[in-house]
């Protein structure tokens, strides 16, 4: 177990839809949550989903617990690992606010995302999880179930001159 190499926007897999899981409580799982924990730590993400690094499975984590370097000051997001999730918003109201992702490295991009969603799933002991969420922690289960349907955030912008490299938009991002 150990941190995984992120693959990068334009390779196939990141484009593909995950399957589902259907064994819980197995090595294999265990392993690659650990693996996708290794690599979030390593890469200061909020998250991660298996495509990420090269495995389509319908798994992600995310959290922020901390203060983390990416995203400061976003707020508390719980450690979670959902498996096969569904996403459903609690409301029309969207937010535009600005993205990153491990898979497109130094770039950032104004995405809007649903302020209020419920996400249910199962953790990797096939234990149900539900919950409501808003604000950064609904915007980082978005990002991160996106890529189990082979989805990138720059595919969800609607201006794409707000998307660019973060030294160039650091003005616009009001960095």
């Amino acid at each position: 177990m150990a941190a995984r190499k992120v693959l990068r926007m334009g390779h196939p897999i990141l484009q593909e839809p995950s399957a589902e899981i259907t064994k819980f409580n197995t090595a294999g799982l265990d392993s690659l949550i650990q693996d996708l924990f290794d690599t979030m730590r390593v890469e200061d993400g909020a998250g991660i989903a298996a495509p990420q690094i090269g495995v389509l499975k319908r798994v992600v984590i995310f959290g922020v617990e901390g203060d983390n370097p990416r995203y400061p000051g976003r707020g508390y997001v719980p450690t979670t690992i959902l498996i096969n999730p569904v996403i459903t918003p609690l409301d029309r109201e969207m937010d535009d606010n600005w993205e990153g992702c491990l898979s497109v490295p130094g770039m950032r991009g104004l995405v809007p995302r649903y302020t209020r969603v419920h996400y249910r799933g199962y953790d990797q002991k096939g234990r149900l999880i539900e919950r409501d969420a808003e604000g950064f922690h609904a915007r980082v289960v978005q990002h991160e179930c996106d890529h189990l349907d082979g989805v990138l955030y720059p595919q969800r912008i609607r201006d794409m001159t707000q998307f660019g490299f973060k030294e160039e938009l650091q003005t616009k991002m009001g960095c």
